[in-house]
């Protein structure tokens, strides 16, 4: 393993992390029938990986949150129950911007990792 693998494993795990959180915000706004048809957060769990005394992460499994979903009233919604009551996407939509956020820096920081080494590579050879 070199470091063109630690950073494309790293930038691998990121998109997992960048589609679960694109995931749970396009479902945020959603409005369900019942409690357990609601749309619950999900997250990736990483696991480091130590391969040729250099670490990289890799994407263990995808979990569901344990945010629970909400009920609200809404009788003029055509899926309310009897009393006029909703169940709300279980998703932090602020949390989940940070996420986004946390996970762009991340990956962009892995780019810079592959440039640096690329251009490293480069000038050792021009200078041979």
């Amino acid at each position: 393993m070199n470091v063109f693998d630690v950073a494309g494993r790293a930038m691998s795990a990121q998109m997992v992390r960048l589609n679960t959180t694109a995931s749970n915000l396009a479902n945020a706004r959603t409005d369900y029938a019942t409690k357990d048809e609601a749309y619950r957060a999900m997250r990736p769990v990483f696991r480091s990986v130590m391969e040729d005394n250099m670490a990289t992460v890799d994407v263990e499994r995808v979990v569901q949150s344990d945010l629970q979903p909400q009920r609200r009233h809404d009788p003029t919604n055509p899926i309310a129950d009897e009393d006029g009551y909703v169940w709300e996407a279980a998703v932090d939509e602020t949390a989940e911007m940070i996420d986004m956020l946390e996970t762009s820096r991340n990956y962009q920081n892995n780019v810079q990792v592959l440039q640096t080494a690329k251009s490293l590579i480069l000038e050792t050879i021009r200078n041979q």
